[in-house]
């Protein structure tokens, strides 16, 4: 349990067990029993009686007895013990408790809870929260200031948070003050390219083309920046440019090799592209994330420039080595063809 986690569940359990303490009070504070109760309440009657008529008196020959009968009373008063109290310092220790409890339950809502509910998201979650939490303050940075850097920020926090709307008309302004921003490019571009999957409306032609154009005219710009090549090829596929799009990707995937958000799309155009041959088929869905598109090496080291033997090749694959996993349920018809790929490309570079 982490410590944000563990503290909010000790302010709660502190919450409650003052509530408990306080409702069972009167069970553990009872008065005690007073021994002089009826005489108390006699004389304190008497007393009232008296001063009752001495208010009301109108024969002052009177006065004197019943003053005398009054100060009796009172000194009988005044001879019984005290009456015995309930004790009341629990009753304070637990207000006390329950409003430190109340206190720090209300700090931790405006900070250890907030951590706590984005400790149980995922990174990306995480994330997406936070920057939709300082949309309002970016804002209106930008739209006081007018700074492309501003509206940059703004753009990003929107985008990255799915706040599309707000991340058009961050990027929009920002590409008036730089006209060759790379990010606001590409990201517009991506915004009109997709309009169609978030209004339900399908993009015309000449907005896919214009969002075309500003999607490669940022990767021109930035051609060593991932997402640029991950936007380029997410936009090419759509195009039907498949052989170029793949060529992206694994470009994306060169600059960041962490990057896995191109793994579907790439795996789907290794597919198209090698509907011809079995081989490549296994070799596009099986290796190519870390040996490269052609073999050439990625992750993985080249296999053009391989020394193995078809059969040690064979064993590697079916039995795996160091970090290359094991393939053992290949049938003999897709190993073989994969065998026959990865000879051929040795040959080729011998």
């Amino acid at each position: 349990m982490t410590g944000p986690v563990l503290l909010n569940v000790l302010l709660l359990a502190l919450v409650a067990l003052a509530c408990v303490w306080l409702v069972t009070e009167p069970l553990r504070t009872r008065t005690p029993d007073d021994p002089d109760a009826p005489e108390r309440a006699r004389l304190g009657a008497e007393r009232d009686r008296l001063y009752a008529e001495l208010a009301a008196l109108t024969d002052e020959a009177r006065r004197p007895d019943l003053e005398r009968r009054a100060a009796l009373a009172l000194r009988g008063l005044d001879a019984l013990p005290p009456a015995p109290r309930a004790r009341r310092g629990t009753r304070t220790l637990a207000l006390a408790l329950l409003g430190g409890a109340a206190l720090l339950t209300a700090v931790g809502a405006v900070t250890f809870v907030p951590r706590w509910q984005l400790a149980s998201l995922t990174t990306d979650e995480a994330a997406n929260v936070q920057a939709a939490l300082k949309l309002p303050a970016l804002k209106a940075q930008a739209q006081r200031s007018g700074r492309a850097e501003d509206y940059l920020a703004w753009g990003k926090a929107a985008f990255d948070s799915n706040t599309f709307d707000q991340a058009v008309t961050a990027y929009g302004n920002a590409l008036k003050l730089d006209p060759r921003q790379p990010e606001a490019l590409r990201r517009l571009g991506i915004l009109l390219l997709t309009r169609g999957e978030q209004t339900g409306q399908a993009i015309g032609a000449e907005d896919a083309q214009r969002a075309a154009l500003l999607i490669r005219t940022g990767a021109q710009l930035a051609p060593q920046e991932p997402e640029s090549q991950l936007l380029l090829g997410f936009a090419l596929a759509r195009f039907g440019e498949d052989q170029a799009a793949l060529a992206a990707l694994e470009r994306y995937r060169t600059l960041d090799p962490k990057g896995r958000d191109a793994d579907e799309l790439i795996t789907a155009l290794r597919a198209r592209l090698n509907t011809s041959d079995p081989g490549l088929r296994v070799y596009a869905a099986s290796c190519a994330s870390c040996h490269g598109p052609a073999g050439g090496g990625g992750v993985g080291p080249s296999l053009r420039e391989s020394t193995l033997t078809r059969a040690a090749l064979s064993q590697v694959i079916t039995q795996g080595k160091g970090a290359m996993p094991a393939y053992p349920d290949l049938k003999p018809a897709e190993l073989a063809a994969l065998l026959n790929v990865l000879e051929g490309w040795q040959r080729e570079d011998q």
